[in-house]
């Protein structure tokens, strides 16, 4: 047989290996093809099929190497398109652009319109509107066919970085949009311009398919819709079934992405819906299922629901390291910092440690002041697990010596990072120092905090708090002015809580909630009872800048009417005796509120769970899980 019919032969087998993306076969080819001398002839154009079988694979470095062993007479367009394709599909965005003009400006190939699909791709991941702006431009300038995907790729990159003006033009631009464009711009008018004008969008769609249900139906939990998105998901099992509601099984990209915005708004309602919906459909056990599991793990640690979390988890026949990660994760939130210890030291059996899951035993022995188990699980990161510290694990490691009160070896642990310190890093050192009180550190940690994160305001909160603390009133008033003249005001806490399938949120002081008298008379009453038990305010600390507080009389009226109070008060009067409250809240609670909201599950009989910024609290018999280390 000729070199030509053998290069030909061979190029179709790894055309089939391609289709099904068999990396192991084509490694073999791969080999075989070198021992036999048949790669090395640039005419048989193998490299060039193996760069689409390790492109096709996702084998980025295979790619290359192969790549760059076509010769430049031998590599056209498609070639190079197919590996700027695959550092794109590959998260590797910056990599795919500078490809692209390596590939314009060295080689001097004019793209078309598929590679110009991955580079409006690549932007989209990088939020690069400038380049991908100037790739629109040059298609029009060069006069490439503005195909539908080309068009959907423009869109979604605009989409994607905010230019919804852009995108909606995009679409009116499409003759006939595809079911990918309606879902496109939708996905957009959700994130950019709310949950109203996405719904209009939604209604408008003549087809949806089943990213688009899923879409509107995440929306609507994240939004604090429940009502809606139950609604909703009816119509989408009913509209699968073609009319009349049938029972049709969700794929596991919808049940994980309903799930996790389950996680994000706190939606238990929801989340037990989907986990009876996947026992009641009996989906196959394989890495799908895997992947469902796992993420309802991480659905009930984030609703508060610790402990059926971790009868889930040691109920599953088969978990990988992501599902331990995310129970060790779970664990450390609850601050059951013993029991992720414990659950830590049977991993191995079923799944090798990654940096991940050392953030969360860090984070785990922080949270339960194990100060000596987190010290010696950092110092054997790299002799036993060959695992390199990461800017993550030093910021765990600086709030466990800071909230045990070695704030100067959690300073000089800082100082001696081998990677520069980032924000996150700081603050938890800024933490320590106001937690014990340690201005002139504070001071410092400030500036060096103001320079990497302008906007950030709780940093000026902690050091205006410490302030306080320290008799230094003026100094405090001079900080929250200086914010105030620069329009900088602070983020405003706010608190919600899931009651008869819909979601009540509540700020600071808030009057606007239709039952506002009945909650601030439970309120009432929650504080005198709570006096006659000895709770007095903690009116030392001043939490906010975007009020003046002239006495210790308007500082605990400012307390009295924090957002979680409110919750729980609405709670009280919306839910029968002895039913668990779960409040959602997007700052840390304070001292204060913490103290408070012991006794009063307590004086109520109600276990209270509250999650917070960084962890949750479970308020039962007048004390907290956390045992006030936090």
């Amino acid at each position: 047989m000729s070199l030509a019919s053998l290069s030909s032969y061979y190029r179709s087998i790894l055309r089939d290996c391609s289709s099904a993306a068999s990396l192991q076969e084509g490694h073999k080819i791969h080999a075989l093809l070198i021992k036999n001398g048949i790669a090395a002839s640039p005419l048989g154009f193998i490299y060039n099929a193996l760069l689409h079988l390790y492109s096709a694979c996702d084998s980025i470095t295979n790619a290359h190497q192969v790549f760059d062993q076509i010769p430049q007479s031998h590599r056209d367009v498609v070639d190079w398109t197919t590996l700027i394709a695959c550092y794109a599909r590959n998260n590797m965005p910056a990599e795919a652009i500078s490809l692209f003009h390596t590939m314009e400006g060295e080689a001097g190939l004019r793209p078309d319109e598929v590679t110009m699909v991955s580079l409006f791709s690549a932007c989209a991941q990088l939020g690069d509107v400038l380049t991908g702006a100037w790739a629109h431009l040059r298609m029009i300038k060069t006069g490439l066919h503005f195909t539908v995907p080309a068009r959907n790729a423009a869109m979604d990159m605009y989409a994607k970085c905010g230019r919804m003006g852009d995108a909606r033009q995009m679409f009116r631009e499409i003759t006939c949009p595809t079911v990918v464009s309606w879902t496109i711009i939708l996905t957009g008018i959700l994130k950019w311009e709310g949950i109203m004008s996405g719904c209009q969008m939604f209604d408008e769609m003549p087809e949806k398919n089943e990213f688009a249900w899923t879409v509107m139906i995440s929306a609507y939990v994240e939004s604090g819709f429940p009502r809606e998105a139950m609604s909703l998901l009816s119509q989408m099992l009913g509209f699968s079934g073609g009319g009349g509601f049938a029972l049709v099984p969700l794929n596991h990209v919808t049940l994980c992405s309903i799930l996790s915005a389950c996680s994000m708004s706190g939606d238990l309602t929801m989340g037990r819906w989907i986990h009876a919906h996947v026992i009641k459909t009996r989906i196959e056990k394989d890495e799908h299922h895997l992947r469902v599991c796992t993420t309802l793990v991480d659905m009930y640690v984030k609703c508060g629901r610790i402990d059926v979390a971790r009868r889930l988890f040691d109920g599953m026949s088969l978990r990988n390291v992501v599902t331990w990660n995310v129970m060790l994760s779970g664990l450390a939130m609850h601050g059951q910092g013993r029991d992720a210890l414990q659950l830590f030291n049977q991993m191995p059996l079923e799944a090798k440690p990654d940096d991940i899951t050392f953030v969360a035993i860090l984070s785990a022995c922080s949270h339960s002041g194990l100060v000596d188990e987190g010290r010696r699980y950092f110092c054997v990161l790299g002799p036993v697990y060959g695992i390199e510290p990461k800017v993550e694990h030093y910021a765990c490691m600086v709030d466990l010596l800071g909230r045990a009160g070695w704030v100067e070896q959690a300073e000089a642990l800082v100082r001696e990072m081998q990677i520069r310190p980032n924000e996150v890093v700081l603050g938890a050192l800024l933490a320590s120092c106001s937690l014990h009180g340690k201005l002139p550190l504070g001071e410092r940690l400030l500036k060096e905090l103001v320079q990497m994160d302008p906007l950030n305001t709780q940093y000026h909160v902690l050091l205006s708090n410490m302030y306080v603390s320290a008799g230094r009133q003026c100094e405090s008033d001079s900080l929250r002015q200086e914010l105030m003249e620069r329009g900088i005001r602070k983020t405003p806490g706010m608190s919600c809580i899931h009651v008869n399938g819909k979601v009540h949120w509540f700020s600071a002081g808030d009057k606007s909630h239709p039952q506002a008298r009945k909650v601030y008379a439970m309120l009432d009453e929650m504080i005198q009872r709570s006096r006659m038990l000895g709770y007095v305010p903690v009116t030392a600390v001043r939490h906010g800048f975007n009020q003046s507080v002239n006495n210790d009389e308007e500082d605990e009226q400012s307390l009295f009417s924090h957002s979680e109070k409110l919750a729980i008060a609405f709670g009280l009067i919306s839910t029968r005796p002895g039913l668990a409250l779960r409040i959602f809240k997007n700052l840390r609670i304070c001292l204060d509120c913490h103290s408070f909201v012991k006794l009063i599950s307590n004086i109520f009989q109600r276990e209270i769970i509250i999650r917070d910024r960084n962890r949750f609290h479970c308020f039962k018999h007048g004390s907290c899980s956390c045992s006030d280390y936090w």
